[in-house]
């Protein structure tokens, strides 16, 4: 069986700057990056918490989890036989492999793994 660790939470915003300043300024997170208006990550005492808007959410309007494994394909595969659905297959970007998946209710789970190169 493959390694599964949940690393991220990520939510959805329309605002992302109204959605910083709450997440920071209101519940005292700590900011670890902002790409742009579209995307930012916060400290989550070991979980990161992300907020994206659609142009870098992998199902817009959805909380989704974040999975790392050791192994993408095999974590997709399994979750779709278990009666979850593949929202976009694996694929290779610059960093990471990264698969999106329904679990068998309907919540997002993405699944990644470090390319290390």
């Amino acid at each position: 069986m493959t390694q599964n660790d949940v690393k991220m939470i990520m939510l959805s915003t329309e605002d992302l700057d109204a959605s910083v300043d709450f997440y920071t300024q209101t519940l005292g997170f700590t900011l670890k990056f902002r790409d742009g208006t579209h995307f930012a990550a916060l400290d989550g005492n070991g979980i990161t918490l992300a907020l994206a808007t659609e142009v870098d959410h992998p199902i817009p309007g959805k909380v989704v989890v974040g999975i790392k494994t050791d192994d993408v394909d095999a974590a997709a595969e399994a979750a779709v036989a278990a009666g979850g659905g593949l929202v976009t297959a694996p694929y290779d970007d610059a960093h990471e492999r990264r698969a999106v998946v329904y679990d068998s209710q309907g919540n997002g789970l993405v699944f990644y793994k470090s390319l290390g190169r």
